[in-house]
């Protein structure tokens, strides 16, 4: 059963909380290396989920694919992700952040490198509903070790800067996956994009504990961790979410957002390829400057709306108001079918 939204893993206030005033400038530093963790792991999430589209022009030429086979495999990964999204956020309740992570990244990682001896569509649709599977553990993963590390004035910040890793990630993809790909070939490219990730569970499974039980965190950051998270976890059955508004307001706001996130994600590559003749050598720049554009967007809306509470803005008005600025700055894509040059 999932815990009460912005209170996983946070219990009530204690005694160190009450007793031991905290200043933010004060407060510690493990809270933001946990977030760095975070950030890193999501950006090796979005490494390994984009080499499928770097290397499709690749795959396409060795294996004959056609769009119908390429899109099959996208579907796959999808589809699992969805399931998979469902069942770690259960998982993740139930086990925690740090024993939740590495499950997910197990699976992940591991698909990801075994792309590397695959040699046929089934093998890869395969694949790659493993690898969404295991990715979809990422972002509730994320989210439960925010709600343990930070208070609810900082979570918004921190999950914008987490989430930046999504777009630094597909910033990195067309470098990395390129570099490798035209030294070592294709399948080195999963197999290091795949231990990238392997090696971060070792690093997050040594250094991730729960704040209370983390002996690098001070008395001081415990407490101002602790400040503001007055509501005790609990668990609410699924019957109980199904009916609210505000649940149906965010699965709306999903169904409506992510498939063009997802649409830019899988096909920009083959798009440029296509449609400007781009390859694998050259196609890196229009991405990165597109990704890099996301990444600002996401800091920049995190940090807006953690602004516009410390100003005293509700958070409820503090987040719709930055949701409806970033949603207005999407508008224009729509005169990009008017546009035939690469650049503007």
């Amino acid at each position: 059963m999932p815990s009460t939204p912005g209170t996983q893993g946070v219990g009530s206030t204690d005694g160190a909380a009450d007793t031991i005033p905290v200043r933010p400038g004060r407060s510690g530093w493990v809270r933001w290396l946990i977030c760095l963790f975070l950030f890193f792991a999501t950006t090796l999430n979005y490494v390994d989920r984009q080499t499928i589209a770097v290397l499709k022009p690749t795959l396409s030429g060795e294996f004959h694919w056609s769009e119908l086979d390429y899109a099959n495999i996208v579907l796959y990964f999808q589809t699992a992700y969805a399931i998979g999204y469902v069942i770690f956020g259960r998982v993740i309740d139930r086990l925690g952040a740090r024993l939740g992570y590495s499950i997910a990244v197990v699976i992940w990682a591991s698909a990801q490198v075994l792309c590397a001896f695959v040699t046929s569509l089934a093998g890869f649709s395969f694949m790659l509903f493993a690898l969404g599977l295991g990715e979809s553990g990422s972002f509730p993963a994320a989210l439960r070790a925010v709600a343990e590390w930070f208070p609810q004035r900082e979570r918004a910040l921190a999950n914008g800067l987490f989430n930046a890793g999504t777009n630094i990630g597909a910033v990195m993809s067309p470098v990395i996956v390129p570099i490798v790909t035209l030294t070592f070939g294709w399948r080195a490219a999963f197999i290091v994009t795949g231990s990238l990730s392997l090696l971060w569970l070792i690093l997050w499974v040594t250094f991730y504990r729960h704040p209370s039980d983390h002996k690098r965190v001070s008395p001081e950051e415990l407490a101002y961790i602790k400040s503001d998270n007055h509501v005790v976890e609990k668990s609410v059955p699924w019957i109980t979410l199904v009916p609210l508004k505000e649940t149906w307001a965010y699965a709306l706001g999903k169904f409506l957002t992510d498939p063009i996130w997802w649409f830019y994600l899988f096909w920009l590559p083959p798009f440029f390829v296509k449609e400007f003749h781009l390859d694998i050598r050259s196609f890196g720049p229009p991405l990165i400057v597109i990704y890099m554009m996301s990444d600002f967007g996401s800091v920049a809306g995190g940090w807006l709306s953690s602004h516009l509470i410390k100003r005293g803005m509700s958070v409820n008005a503090a987040r719709k108001l930055t949701m409806l600025l970033c949603a207005v700055c999407v508008l224009p894509v729509m005169f990009a079918q008017y546009l035939h040059n690469l650049w503007f």
